[in-house]
């Protein structure tokens, strides 16, 4: 358990360089963009401004889920963290409708007067800091196994994509490519808005206890190939955060006694802890043959 406190410190970490990145470059943005003219970077900026709020929520989620049980959660604080998942795709889609919004409505009303280059100088420079971000979140998150941090990783992937977008479009506009800029912005926006529902996806399901049919099989096979075990009759899962808890009925031959069985099942817990990054494990031993209806 001290090792998961261990792992959601570092994911603030994570939280917190996508928060330095996403204000830096929001002023810097939305300066260059009044300055070169560009409404696509403006956008852009704006976008970041948000991200700023997703990445204060992730933060204050990892941080409160760090909390110790007390009286009013006896078992941690964990889903904090997925809620705070829940809550940053919320905000993504938000930003991703908006990007198709801006996109249509630049399609139509759009000016034909191509904002100054320094425009495409900026949003490269946001797209090389943002996708350097983005595989630092992406690798801590899969070390560290925190959906909080792959919704940052996802977010920080999402941004990357809208700066490239906005670049290509000041550049087609350089070229008198008018339509580029805003067919891009679409496409950009409708990848955001895949991006919010894949993470909003994940946490509704996490936060209803609900574990995919893979990871159960996973699962299912770690505790059959230990020694002795004959069949796994049942195995439940769900998750508090991103921490896995599992239950499962193994089927024993009935000649071993209470202490060999007792013996195989810790072995069968600590190859699931070990194997599936479990905080716990709960196992039940059956007689070989017994239904779970007797």
């Amino acid at each position: 358990m001290e090792e998961r406190y261990k792992e959601l410190k570092q994911g603030e970490r994570g939280a917190q360089v996508s928060l330095v990145a996403y204000i830096i470059l929001a002023i810097l943005k939305l300066t260059m963009g009044i300055y070169s003219g560009s409404v696509a970077l403006r956008a852009d900026g704006l976008n970041n401004v948000t991200d700023v709020v997703v990445a204060i929520a992730v933060l204050i989620g990892l941080r409160v889920s760090q909390k110790p049980p007390d009286k009013d959660h006896p078992y941690g604080h964990w889903k904090a963290e997925t809620v705070a998942s829940l809550v940053a795709s919320f905000i993504i889609m938000v930003v991703g409708i908006q990007v198709i919004i801006d996109a249509v409505t630049s399609a139509f009303t759009g000016t034909t007067e191509p904002p100054n280059v320094i425009a495409a100088w900026v949003g490269a420079f946001g797209f090389v800091v943002m996708f350097a971000v983005y595989l630092y979140t992406r690798k801590l998150a899969k070390r560290i196994n925190s959906h909080a941090v792959e919704s940052v990783s996802k977010d920080n992937l999402s941004d990357a994509l809208v700066s490239a977008g906005a670049t290509l479009g000041i550049i087609g506009s350089q070229f008198g490519l008018p339509w580029l800029d805003p067919l891009l912005a679409f496409v950009v926006g409708v990848i955001i808005c895949h991006t919010a529902w894949g993470i909003f996806s994940k946490s509704s399901l996490s936060l209803t206890d609900g574990v995919d049919d893979q990871t159960l099989d996973d699962i299912k096979e770690t505790a059959l190939a230990v020694a002795k075990v004959n069949y796994v009759t049942d195995v439940k899962a769900r998750y508090y955060g991103s921490n896995l808890i599992v239950d499962l009925v193994i089927q024993l031959d009935h000649s071993l006694t209470f202490t060999e069985a007792h013996d195989v099942s810790t072995i069968v817990e600590d190859q699931i802890t070990e194997k599936h990054r479990t905080i716990d494990v709960h196992v039940h031993v059956e007689p070989e043959g017994k239904t779970n209806h007797e």
